[in-house]
């Protein structure tokens, strides 16, 4: 494709979107202007949306217009036939954001093409590569918020007997850290940085979960660890009515497994699978509580659990959504079986091989024990 087909293939693109996208509701440039240009963004002109239409001397639309452009088409529910606007991330469904990202993804590679058949300068926004393609993943997922929304993330304290085992974790020691006080801080340390890259305009704080305010509750929250020790997962998965049941006798016969009530109403127990080296128990394989779902404390928000039986678990069930080998991989597994739901969880198996955590992928048959949608 020479320089001017690539400009012209954005274009028709473009225009086509505008006007066969939904059958029976044709957006003019007029409406898409206003729709692009609304909520105090940057105005858009008419002409300037026919310069990106053009098919004597196309302009190429920058890479925010792009990305609104793929967000008004993502959902009829962007257009009523006469008025248009931009829905927030938070206002779409998990089949909406599919839609979206799929969209952006498609716009992108044309207006890179378009870009570098023009013989502009290529730099890191416009040329193909490692840092374009994870500044598109961190862009989508689950994990990626409206701007400026609140992101909360929960944790479990490790109990007094426990800490008083502990070095540098009592707040009057000289040498206090206060990441030792909470019970999965690799999760919590994974998480943290991948909500920070995913939304760096918004504000992302971790708290104990017994600590939570109310502006915690009704913004966007991830939940990290088991019903033992963290409240606000033992809360999440009564409130959203979770066919999951994590049973734990630590104290008593050591019991620990996960409940699943099956479509026939039969109870089914995953374990994780340990063994035993000089005396003491290995874990090789734990089973990890991935649950995602509309908040239940404010609908315009988002509730996300992440819960292994041991610690490697809830780590896994981090990662499988955090590691940049897995996770598009894994969100697609969701887009396509569970983008409908309001509510989804999976219980899956986490490998621990030679004492390292590995990545569950999710596409693996084998990897999923069992999976449920509202």
């Amino acid at each position: 494709m020479d320089d001017q087909d690539s400009r012209q293939a954005l274009a028709r693109r473009l225009r086509a979107l505008r006007e066969e996208r939904w059958p029976g509701k044709k957006v003019n440039q007029a409406q898409l202007a206003a729709a692009l240009g609304g909520n105090g963004r940057r105005p858009v002109s008419v002409p300037l949306i026919s310069s990106w239409e053009s098919q004597a001397n196309p302009k190429v639309p920058p890479a925010s217009r792009i990305e609104s452009i793929a967000t008004f088409f993502a959902s009829p529910r962007s257009f009523d036939g006469h008025v248009g606007r931009l829905l927030s991330l938070d206002e779409m469904d998990v089949q909406e954001r599919a839609a979206r990202d799929e969209l952006l993804g498609e716009l992108t590679r044309m207006r890179r093409e378009a870009l570098g058949a023009s013989g502009l300068s290529q730099t890191l926004t416009t040329t193909p590569g490692p840092t374009q393609e994870v500044a598109q993943s961190l862009n989508s997922g689950l994990y990626r918020y409206e701007d400026g929304q609140r992101i909360t993330i929960a944790c479990a304290e490790l109990p007094e007997k426990l800490l008083e085992r502990m070095p540098y974790t009592n707040p009057s020691d000289p040498d206090f850290i206060e990441l030792y006080r909470f019970s999965d801080p690799d999760a919590l340390l994974e998480m943290f940085g991948h909500l920070r890259a995913a939304n760096p305009v918004s504000r992302v704080e971790y708290r104990a979960a017994d600590q939570l305010a109310a502006d915690d509750y009704t913004g966007h929250m991830v939940s990290l660890g088991g019903v033992d020790w963290n409240e606000a997962t033992r809360s999440a998965i009564k409130r959203l009515q979770l066919p999951v049941r994590q049973v734990t006798d630590w104290e008593g016969s050591g019991d620990a497994y996960f409940e699943v009530t099956e479509e026939d109403g039969r109870k089914v127990e995953h374990r994780p699978r340990l063994d035993e080296s000089g005396g003491r128990p290995i874990l090789l394989e734990d089973v990890a509580l991935f649950a995602w779902a509309v908040s239940p404390f404010n609908r315009k928000r988002f509730l996300t659990i992440c819960n292994g039986m041991y610690g490697r678990g809830t780590y896994g069930a981090v990662r499988a959504l955090t590691d940049e080998r897995f996770r598009d991989r894994n969100m697609e597994y969701i887009q396509g079986r569970l983008a409908t739901s309001d509510a989804f969880c999976l219980l899956v198996r986490v490998t621990v091989e030679k004492g390292v955590t590995l990545t569950p992928d999710w596409t693996v048959p084998e990897t999923r024990l069992f999976e449920w949608s509202s």
